[in-house]
């Protein structure tokens, strides 16, 4: 039998979750690898611990051979995400005259969100959700409002019946801030899920703005869903990137994308936006979204393993942890209240910052590093977000270290 066909490297094709070691990886100055001490054990920031793919670093190797550290220019990058659009999720009338790259997805929510309210208005949120979402909204003079996930985590009509109702009765230009998929349950909204959506916002008159930065990272059993698809939601936007499905935050610049009745409002978009984004990151996310899919599908396979993986990790050391499995996304959101540790929590949602509760405890006794459900809002305490887009043995020594932590916890006897 013929063995693994040479990737665009010369390398063997394999999970690019297992090419790097705990050395190599100690070796990175990012955060995710700076933060703490060197005896923890990462598993917090969405920072992947993979290699770029080939694709991603020939054309950056390329440019600065060739010193081409200018400025961005031209629609490629558009186009090959169209290209991808089409070919991954059936989005077949993907325009690129509907759409403007800005500095990265957070940045251009923002951007967006300047366009269609005002200072005071009301942004929805489903929480538990990503917490700059909280912070960025509220820094850009929005107020937050919150409609709760359902006990399945997921979107519930009603909840956001009545935050619309909420939002439109202390505002007049109110909006929804969608993340899709969802950060950080890793639930993938079903096309039916967005249509309810869709059908509030018109009946209440919200403008919704959908984050879809994880949405190539959609694993096996589920299928991506893009808002501006979905009947109903032609004024509209969504913002994306290659940035987290091919590790790119350092290499700034997503796009904006307007459905066919927010086109005029994108039109509005100040010019010196499109000043921010990195010429390099540029030609990086263009190459990850027209050469980057064989890479893709490897990082999918390896993903979808971990998630099994974690499944039994969890079940072996830390069996009072319950957690539904991710449909995308390489988070994990894990249910600790039945673990006996504190779950206090300090500060608010969108308070990036502290480190409290289990994710404190679990870095204090266990030396691994989590993310802080309070943070996420309404629903996060007691929980912890886990990334695991990191090896296999990384990923086994984490969790039973924080079993052993736990373990330990217990009265002898």
């Amino acid at each position: 039998m013929a063995g693994p066909a040479p990737s665009a490297d010369g390398s063997a094709a394999r999970n690019p979750l297992t090419v790097l070691t705990l050395h190599d990886l100690r070796r990175r100055s990012s955060v995710k690898w700076r933060m703490h001490p060197p005896d923890v054990l990462p598993l917090w920031v969405a920072e992947q611990d993979v290699p770029l793919a080939a694709p991603v670093a020939d054309v950056l190797r390329r440019a600065v051979d060739l010193g081409d550290t200018g400025y961005a220019h031209g629609t490629a990058y558009a186009e090959a995400l169209g290209e991808f659009a089409a070919g991954r999720w059936d989005w077949h009338d993907f325009r690129v005259d509907r759409t403007s790259v800005v500095p990265d997805v957070m940045m251009g929510v923002v951007e967006v969100l300047r366009l269609v309210t005002g200072p005071g208005d009301a942004v929805v949120v489903c929480s538990p959700v990503y917490p700059p979402f909280y912070a960025f909204v509220e820094h850009a003079g929005r107020r937050v409002i919150e409609a709760p996930l359902g006990p399945d985590l997921r979107m519930d009509p009603a909840a956001l019946d009545e935050a619309f109702r909420r939002a439109r009765a202390c505002g007049s230009q109110p909006a929804f801030l969608l993340c899709n998929p969802h950060n950080p349950t890793g639930v993938v909204h079903r096309r039916d899920e967005l249509e309810a959506v869709a059908e509030l916002a018109r009946r209440h008159g919200v403008r919704v703005v959908s984050d879809e930065i994880h949405a190539p990272l959609v694993l096996p059993g589920a299928r991506f869903t893009p808002y501006l698809t979905v009947s109903g939601a032609e004024d509209a936007f969504a913002l994306t990137s290659a940035s987290k499905a091919w590790n790119l935050a350092g290499l700034k610049a997503a796009v904006a994308i307007a459905g066919p009745e927010a086109t005029a409002d994108l039109r509005r978009m100040p010019e010196e936006v499109s000043h921010g984004p990195s010429h390099l990151g540029v030609l990086a996310h263009t190459a990850a979204f027209r050469a980057g899919g064989p890479w893709l599908d490897l990082l999918l396979d390896g993903l979808d393993a971990n998630r099994t993986l974690l499944e039994t990790l969890l079940a072996k050391h830390l069996p009072a942890v319950t957690h539904r499995p991710p449909e995308g996304t390489y988070l994990a959101w894990l249910d600790c209240t039945r673990l006996g540790i504190p779950t206090e929590q300090p500060g608010g949602p969108g308070v990036a910052s502290d480190l409290a509760g289990p994710a404190r405890w679990f870095l204090d006794h266990a030396r691994v590093a989590l993310s802080s459900g309070h943070v996420f809002g309404t629903g996060g305490a007691g929980f912890v977000r886990l990334n695991f887009a990191t090896s296999p043995a990384i990923l086994t020594e984490a969790v039973t270290r924080m079993g052993r932590a736990v373990e330990a916890l217990r009265p002898a006897g």
